[in-house]
């Protein structure tokens, strides 16, 4: 306590004020310094705990360790520390409520004015490899958000910081008013409740992940801000991108952006399903996306004549498109981009030669991104709904073609079903109802998002033959994949029709005799894979 001499008229009093209490105790020390000397010079006490106090007084800075407030030593390892009424009774107590003031004399209860917290880190620890679960449960914090909680809750009177970059308001604003604002205190407040959500919610992340808790009863999920958006879909939508805490690498959200100004909302979207795509091949691959559509697609022995088989595909709808590939991308590779004068939004890939960075550089819109590797983590995908979200396991395409059935009396060659197997993982990537014609390895012809499969497969194969005529070679011996079954016999015949001799497709069809004769009366051989891939 302080005294202080007060005079009105020629009474003069002398009135006892009380010193103003700071709790510190963080695991994040940046910044701690600065701000406990500022709140030193001040006139404020301070008290603290283990690391935290230590760190203090050797900065030269009185603190009061927390064991002489609640008359109770530090235990178990540190797992008890601040769990006692001396501290949580001076944070939650209600300072202009009689009751509180007269229970906090009874019980010598001094008010706590300030809590200065951060919690175990949690989410550091998780990410370190060969982490043991004994080293993760250590790191699960108990006081310290039951203390930010209790802080938080009482906000009107308490101020309680989680993040050093609120340092410097909070001095400013005791340094000008003696106090926080009950503005200030409340945003506090509100950081406090949306940290302790995240934390808690990459706890259960954690316990679900181990135990294989797919679908718990109720669903958590956290996500950090990767950055915010000049817009959504459309310039009048705001929009903000977030990424995962766990398992970004190899993945869009996790690439490092080399070149070009902020990807935007439908970059990122249109990025993440060419991205996506391209990781289905373990050859060298490029897809060239649009509208979240692969308009070219194509493996080769290279990434250079990949790309070349790809932007062959459809040269019109490649402008302004995505490219991604699946493997380091070469000078060579960049040089046919420029020889094309193909306009590009964006490029992702594990890599780039040295030649190939410098001559995307010279671009200047272009984004570029280096993903570092092409794994794929994620386990679920959610998509939200009006009042609700959507969850399933990712769709791969990883079947085993020793387990297809072929139901036709032509059966197909070696060579018809590698191209099949090119066709099915493209086919996937391509928004239902779709079909996928194919020729020598590449994307010839796609027809996506039809009501019908009948105008699918007709859009695929004119562009199938669009694409043969400009690459000056016969539109024969196409290859068809479908992402689900055929309802009717006229799909089958509409192929036919544009000389497509093979098909891939699930099957599954109450018509599949219907759909099987057709092919035999074509000539076609067909292979039922028993699995669709519906992208809606």
């Amino acid at each position: 306590m302080s005294a202080s001499n007060i005079t009105f008229g020629t009474i003069k009093l002398n009135i006892r004020m009380r010193t103003k209490r700071a709790l510190i105790s963080v695991f994040d020390k940046s910044g701690i310094v600065d701000f406990a000397k500022s709140l030193n010079s001040m006139g404020w006490e301070i008290i603290s705990t283990g690391g935290t106090s230590k760190k203090l007084k050797e900065e030269g800075i009185k603190v009061q360790d927390i064991s002489d407030l609640t008359k109770f030593p530090e235990c178990f390892d540190g797992r008890v520390k601040t769990l006692h009424p001396n501290v949580e009774g001076g944070i939650l107590a209600i300072r202009d409520n009689e009751k509180h003031r007269k229970q906090m004399a009874e019980l010598g209860v001094e008010p706590i004015d300030i809590v200065v917290c951060n919690l175990y880190p949690f989410k550091q620890t998780i990410l370190k490899e060969g982490v043991s679960h004994a080293e993760i449960i250590e790191n699960i914090d108990i006081g310290g958000p039951t203390m930010i909680r209790a802080a938080a809750k009482n906000y009107k009177f308490v101020t309680v910081i989680t993040d050093p970059e609120d340092y410097r308001l909070v001095i400013d604003e005791l340094k000008n008013n003696g106090d926080t604002t009950a503005e200030t205190k409340e945003m506090l407040a509100a950081k406090v409740f949306i940290h302790t959500a995240h934390y808690d919610a990459l706890i259960a992340g954690y316990f679900s992940e181990r135990l294989n808790i797919k679908y718990p009863k109720t669903l958590t999920l956290t996500y950090e801000k990767k950055q915010d958006l000049r817009y959504g879909e459309n310039p009048h939508q705001s929009a903000a991108f977030y990424a995962s805490v766990l398992g970004t690498q190899g993945t869009l959200t996790g690439a490092v952006q080399l070149h070009g100004k902020e990807l935007s909302y439908n970059n990122i979207l249109d990025t993440d399903a060419c991205w996506s795509l391209v990781r289905e091949f373990d050859e060298p691959a490029v897809v060239i996306l649009k509208h979240q559509n692969p308009c070219g697609s194509a493996v080769a022995a290279d990434v250079a004549t990949a790309y070349d088989k790809a932007f062959a595909c459809d040269p019109k709808s490649a402008f302004g498109g995505i490219i991604a590939a699946n493997v380091t991308v070469s000078q060579e590779m960049v040089e046919h981009i420029n020889e094309n004068k193909q306009f590009i939004e964006v490029v992702i890939a594990p890599d780039y030669e040295a030649g190939a960075l410098e001559l995307l550089q010279q671009k200047k819109n272009v984004r570029v991104l280096r993903t570092g590797g092409v794994d794929a983590p994620a386990v679920l995908e959610f998509r939200s709904v009006d009042g609700g979200m959507l969850a399933q396991s990712v769709d791969r395409v990883n079947e085993d073609p020793a387990e297809f059935t072929v139901p036709t009396k032509v059966k197909p060659t070696d060579d018809q079903l590698h191209e099949m197997l090119f066709a099915w993982k493209v086919c996937k990537g391509v928004k239902s109802n779709a079909i996928l014609v194919s020729k020598d390895h590449a994307g010839i012809g796609m027809g996506p998002g039809q009501p019908n499969r009948v105008d699918s497969a007709k859009l695929a194969c004119e562009r199938a033959h669009e694409a043969c005529e400009r690459m000056g070679v016969e539109a024969t011996g196409l290859v068809c994949a479908s992402d689900a079954f055929f309802p009717f016999r006229d799909n089958i015949d509409t192929l036919a029709e544009y000389g497509v001799k093979a098909i891939i497709q699930p099957g599954g069809s109450i018509r599949d005799e219907e759909v099987i004769q057709a092919a035999d009366e074509h000539g076609i051989a067909m292979v039922f894979t028993g699995h669709r891939h519906f992208r809606h």
